[in-house]
């Protein structure tokens, strides 16, 4: 069955050896970087209606060691796929596939946003799932972003955290194609060991809200089924709230994003809406008052709220947004029938990767047996059980951590 341990991260004394390797003689004054993956507690399929989310940024991470160089040439090997990339800084165009894109893309905004960069050779190394709902694409963009600008990071270019994870979001959206909203690439800025983060995204006002880390953990269980929510189907969700919002805003001015619906509002304008298309908005609506909701219980301390909006959130996800499978619904169904496990839902954009449980620390060990030994029967898929712990946003490593 799946490990529930993550594969140590290289260290940056490896991670330099490594790019030796691969290109000799840049080894010695590589700067290594690292970006986390994220785990969204709850708010899902809301950043981009400008609403409410409450990701956390974990412990499994991507590194890059990097050695700028005269040319404009950037190379890049990612070690974990021994897939190679490359591209010259002069011509990024046109938009290129794999994992090498998000650097290009990166590159590209970086550029347009007046860095002046330098050639790259680096290597890449994840502990992050591919796939899996987690955001490494976030995190690959994150830390190709300070591998690019080197030492002086984002600060050169007058990029706070936000700044920066905005421009992130910009290559992703409009260089590699997917018009993703801001979480993951915030969520990857500005990780806190801490806890959550709870993020408007309409202001971007922010604030870390606590987890009960004492007594209860994070588990990420993968249903070892890949996210096979593609760029057209994630587009073709947002597209259909950006037609909810024009048609409802042309009887309701006030209502510039589903962020202005609240349930009785969304029940007066209802019959305006296609029954597809309402299911939709009010998977948007219920989703935003779930992640107030579980913000409130969680500062109260009462985790049986925190796992009825849990319960709720996914069963919208799959009811009325359409983004969930058998095998997450069946993932979602073993966790809860285990005593000590809070709540359990599907977590990030759907049809497949991973669900997000709250669990009582002793219960660990408990829901990794039911998982392994119940899910593989019911799917005939291997499951993987991750315990995550809440983590840093980006930057440069310091020493050989």
């Amino acid at each position: 069955m799946g490990s529930s341990a993550a594969p140590a991260p290289w260290t940056p004394g490896e991670l330099r050896v490594a790019l030796e390797a691969a290109f000799p003689g840049a080894g010695a004054e590589a700067v290594v970087v690292r970006a986390p993956g994220r785990v969204n507690l709850i708010g899902e399929h809301t950043d981009y209606n400008e609403g409410f989310v409450l990701p956390v940024a974990i412990d499994r991470e991507i590194r890059i060691a990097a050695a700028r160089q005269d040319d404009r040439r950037v190379e890049v090997v990612f070690l974990t796929t021994g897939e190679r990339g490359a591209f010259s800084l002069d011509d990024l165009g046109p938009a290129r596939t794999g994992s090498i894109a998000y650097v290009a893309g990166v590159a590209w905004a970086l550029q347009e946003a007046g860095a002046t960069l330098a050639g790259l050779r680096a290597v890449v190394a994840s502990n992050l799932p591919i796939g899996a709902g987690l955001s490494s694409s976030a995190a690959l963009e994150l830390a190709a972003a300070w591998a690019l600008l080197g030492p002086a990071g984002p600060a050169a270019l007058g990029l706070d955290p936000m700044g920066l994870a905005r421009l992130c979001q910009r290559a992703e959206n409009e260089f590699v194609g997917v018009r993703c909203g801001l979480m993951d690439q915030f969520a990857a800025a500005l990780g806190d060991p801490q806890g959550a983060l709870l993020l408007d995204c309409r202001s971007l006002a922010w604030r870390v809200v606590p987890l009960p880390l004492a007594s209860h953990a994070l588990v990420v269980c993968h249903t070892g089924s890949a996210r096979r929510l593609d760029a057209s189907a994630y587009n073709e969700r947002r597209a259909a709230c950006e037609r909810a919002v024009a048609v409802l805003a042309a009887h309701d001015p006030a209502v510039r994003s589903l962020r202005d619906l609240g349930p009785d509002r969304l029940a007066d304008l209802a019959p305006l809406l296609d029954p597809i298309t309402l299911a939709r908005v009010r998977h948007v609506v219920t989703e935003n008052e779930r992640v107030g909701a579980t913000v409130r219980a969680l500062e109260a301390g009462d985790l049986g709220a925190v796992g009825a909006a849990f319960a709720a959130s996914h069963a919208s996800l799959r009811d009325d947004y359409g983004v969930s499978s058998p095998e997450l619904d069946a993932m979602v169904e073993i966790a809860t029938s285990v005593e000590g496990v809070v709540g359990a839902r599907m977590t990030g954009a759907g049809f497949g990767g991973c669900t997000v449980n709250l669990v009582r620390r002793d219960a660990v060990d408990r829901l990794r047996a039911a998982v392994e030994a119940e899910y593989p029967r019911r799917t005939g898929l291997t499951p993987a059980v991750y315990p995550v712990e809440p983590a840093a946003g980006a930057g440069i490593i310091a020493g050989d951590g």
